[in-house]
């Protein structure tokens, strides 16, 4: 600026004022600059907590998971959500983790699925089974008539064969998801020894040696 003032031809007198002028204007743009920065973060945070009040993915109270944690969402700040685990524990996330990443919110809806897989054993009649669960589904007062319960044959495992059953339930609040999945698969268990269906443990074959031999003493013969 020196410069051009020199070039104008301007004498001390016009420049005192403008170099003020021009130091004020400079010092304001980096202050200005240094606290954006300092606040970019907070800033992102007020604004994803705003659109987190317009766009509602969910509300206080809903159940959430998110990166393998999942809880009730207890408070929506604009610049945190705070959610408690089903361990008891409160977990604060910014805003704008929240609605830059993937969030479930299994009870936004009305209904809600449940998916249990039972295993039975490779002897055992596929399609028996398949019908106690659907009939034990049918009796459950917790259990939607519609959409009718399913049953899907999933897996051949080595030592069982997978069923899965599709079953609703409305109105899904975390206490009310256990308890139907608790009794249903209560009463399938009661109901599968009652057909001599039976549920198998694991299994596995270890071969090798013929014959077992002890290992030398460490401390050599005594």
């Amino acid at each position: 600026m020196k410069r051009v003032f020199d070039r104008r031809g301007l004498d001390e007198h016009a420049r005192r004022p403008l170099q003020k002028i021009l130091a004020f204007l400079v010092l304001f743009a980096g202050v200005t600059l240094a606290i954006g920065f300092a606040l970019r973060d907070v800033i992102k945070n007020v604004v994803a907590g705003v659109f987190s009040y317009t766009d509602k993915p969910f509300r206080i109270g809903d159940r959430t998971e998110r990166n393998g944690n999942s809880g009730v969402v207890e408070d929506i700040s604009f610049r945190v959500a705070r959610v408690r685990t089903f361990d008891n524990e409160l977990l604060t996330v910014p805003n704008h983790a929240l609605t830059s990443d993937v969030v479930k919110n299994p009870v936004a809806k009305k209904a809600l699925r449940l998916k249990c897989v039972f295993g039975i054993a490779h002897e055992d009649d596929v399609e028996k089974a398949a019908d106690i669960i659907v009939e034990e589904a049918e009796e459950s007062d917790a259990i939607l008539e519609d959409p009718a319960p399913s049953v899907r044959l999933t897996e051949l495992a080595d030592s069982y064969v997978g069923l899965q059953s599709r079953t609703w339930i409305e109105d899904p609040s975390r206490a009310d998801f256990v308890k139907a999945r608790a009794d249903y698969v209560k009463v399938l268990k009661a109901r599968s020894d009652e057909e001599e269906i039976s549920i198998p443990f694991p299994q596995r074959t270890v071969s090798g040696r013929n014959e077992w031999t002890d290992p030398a003493s460490f401390g050599g013969d005594d």
